[in-house]
């Protein structure tokens, strides 16, 4: 194997080598706790502050509204657990959608346990909310909304401004979880109506194990983690500060080329996508083909498995993703394609490549090359692809 293809962009990026230069002195000549009075503990602070500045830009928030947490999973837990536990004298009805990533369907489950309700809205076909059975879901109890940007799986992404709208005139405070947007949309929080958003640094070229969680001034939380006074006395804990750093540099150097960006996976996403099409019978596109990520594909090909498809392509170079689980121990299909509609079986068999900023037009002819002969060998191995194609001769 000489070609290696990366094209799960959706899963994790390259630190790029802007960022990883910014982050270096960090680690050994300016290594200071950021809560020392001293030289070393002011050479250590300064940075966070920039980088705090540097994210709210990107999201059009102010830098105060910006709460540094380890990464996109901590940040959701702390805003649905800490805005509902702050609220529950108002009420204790949440809502949010079946296609959630599971750092917010797991939460929204915990909470059960302490009383409250949720009601987990359907999708369409393409995986999108119907605005109107969240206005139906609504009721005098419900004091949250979190409903995610795009979707980690199929790329569609939600009506965010319009869920933010009628979230605003309830009364209610809405969440969104923005780890596949950001970088990849435009947003601005106050004109798409968010209450609190999360975000994670190693989606958009920088360091893992950092993220941020957006929250609107006067927004009532609870704290999440008690100890020290860091981040205004909400998340206790020293600070991550080169992780900070490199989050803010990512944040600024995507900020800078957002169409740039956005336009060159757009063309390496049609072109796979038509590629995929054109060379392969039995596929379904999955997602919205309008309202999508710029660089998310996610495919069903049927009569294979989605795992048996990752290893092969892995053979040849090729890193993907499948919407199956059966790689995490499981053998039950991904809950975002059940939720589309999609039988057990088909669902079974997905795959998901994303394109990044380090993709090529030569990747992409690699993956069209090597996808259909792998496709092919494996439905050759099915009785049932075979029956289908003799049926129709």
């Amino acid at each position: 194997m000489n070609k290696r293809v990366y094209l799960d962009y959706a899963a994790t990026t390259p630190v790029k080598e802007e960022v990883f230069e910014e982050m270096k002195p960090y680690f050994t000549e300016k290594f200071g706790n950021p809560s020392s009075i001293y030289s070393y503990g002011r050479e250590a602070k300064q940075p966070i502050d920039v980088a705090r500045t540097r994210i709210a830009n990107a999201v059009g928030a102010k830098p105060e509204e910006i709460y540094f947490t380890a990464g996109g999973s901590e940040s959701d837990n702390w805003a649905i657990k800490g805005i509902a536990f702050a609220n529950k004298n108002k009420g204790n009805h949440i809502i949010t959608t079946k296609i959630e990533h599971h750092a917010v369907l797991h939460t929204c489950e915990y909470l059960e346990k302490y009383g409250f309700e949720v009601t987990y809205l359907e999708v369409d076909e393409f995986g999108r909310i119907h605005l109107e059975d969240l206005e139906k879901a609504i009721t005098d109890k419900t004091i949250l909304i979190s409903i995610m940007f795009a979707n980690n799986e199929i790329g569609t992404i939600q009506p965010i401004k319009e869920i933010g709208q009628i979230a605003r005139e309830n009364k209610i405070y809405f969440h969104t979880d923005a780890v596949q947007a950001l970088g990849n949309v435009k947003i601005d929080v106050d004109d798409l109506n968010i209450d609190s958003m999360s975000i994670s640094s190693h989606k958009i070229y920088g360091p893992k194990g950092i993220g941020a969680m957006y929250l609107r001034k006067g927004v009532k939380i609870h704290s999440f983690v008690h100890g020290g006074a860091q981040e205004r006395k909400r998340r206790a804990g020293t600070e991550n500060v080169p992780g900070i750093v490199g989050f803010g540099k990512a944040a600024q150097l995507i900020t800078e080329n957002m169409d740039e960006h956005i336009n060159h996976m757009m063309c390496l996403k049609d072109k796979l996508i038509n590629g995929i099409i054109e060379r392969i019978d039995f596929v379904k596109l999955n997602g919205h083909s309008e309202y999508r990520l710029p660089g998310n594909v996610n495919f069903i090909f049927e009569f294979i498995e989605g795992e048996s498809l990752l290893l092969s392509l892995d053979l040849v170079g090729i890193a993907g993703s499948s919407g199956s689980a059966c790689t995490s121990g499981s053998l039950d299909p991904s809950h975002v394609l059940m939720a589309l509609g999609l039988p057990h079986e088909i669902a079974h068999g997905s795959l998901r490549l994303t394109i990044g900023s380090f993709t090529t037009e030569e990747d992409i002819d690699y993956v069209l090359e090597e996808l259909p002969k792998i496709v092919q060998r494996l439905r050759d191995m099915s009785p049932l692809y075979e029956e289908v194609k003799g049926g129709q001769k």
